[in-house]
């Protein structure tokens, strides 16, 4: 993985499907988180949240603006990997055992239904609730348990930011095996007629304005996530950047 903003960044999608692969075939516990941009901006102000991201087997890069300061800073050309596509790439290789964590009933009976139309075995798959708690106060050990029960190789885990990050880092050790996938809303988007709560048009986010179309949706939730952003992203790029230009003066070509 690279190392931006003082994060493990994986941008590539082939090493982010053979790091996951390699956990599952040998049956490893971990998380992956999925880093839009109030995950970053949560990682860039919080100690304990970065940290929480750097425990991870892999982060995914969902937003759009990151690699865009990436780039601007570096030269790069990198694109993000958005958490959405990744899910139902996932579900399409009818291959693996899947456990469906959050939300609530009438969103996991929709995303039950929809989903097992593209993997007819999901409809034999577990989808179960959590009760609405602080995530210092679950029980962690009987969450696990009943997992670790179904032995599955792929939890997907729906808490909203920063909450499902924490909760996955505290129940890693209580896991046998089985690849945790952070992904907040992902659930609402494919539980069909279930949810009022859509993903934004591919336009939107193919020209990275897919925060406008939350926030209409959405404003008092996404108002504050983008109050957030918007403070941390100029931030964060100007460091950044002030990071790379004293790291090119000592290079050797340099001195």
């Amino acid at each position: 993985m690279e190392r931006y903003f003082n994060l493990s960044l994986e941008f590539d999608k082939n090493r982010v499907d053979e790091i996951i692969e390699y956990h599952i075939k040998n049956e490893i516990p971990g998380y992956v988180c999925s880093l839009d941009g109030n995950n970053f901006a949560v990682a860039y102000t919080n100690p304990s949240h970065h940290d929480i991201l750097e425990g991870a087997i892999v982060n995914n890069v969902d937003s759009s603006w990151v690699p865009v300061m990436i780039n601007l800073i570096y030269k790069t050309n990198y694109r993000n990997y958005i958490g959405t596509d990744l899910f139902i790439e996932y579900v399409r290789k009818c291959r693996y055992k899947q456990f469906f964590l959050g939300s609530n009933r009438k969103v996991l009976d929709g995303l039950k239904k929809e989903l097992s139309k593209i993997d007819p075995r999901i409809n034999g798959m577990r989808f179960e609730e959590l009760p609405f708690r602080k995530v210092e106060e679950f029980d962690y050990a009987g969450i696990a348990e009943m997992i670790n029960q179904d032995s599955p190789d792929i939890i997907w885990v729906s808490l909203g930011c920063p909450k499902q990050e924490q909760f996955m880092s505290r129940l890693k050790p209580y896991l046998k095996r089985g690849v945790m996938f952070g992904f907040g809303a992902i659930f609402n988007f494919y539980a069909g007629e279930a949810s009022e709560e859509r993903n934004a048009p591919k336009w939107m986010s193919n020209n990275k304005i897919e925060w406008v179309y939350r926030y209409i949706l959405n404003p008092k939730k996404q108002g504050k996530r983008l109050s957030l952003i918007l403070r941390v992203f100029p931030k964060a790029f100007h460091e950044e950047r002030k990071r790379a230009r004293k790291h090119s003066w000592r290079q050797p070509n340099h001195q």
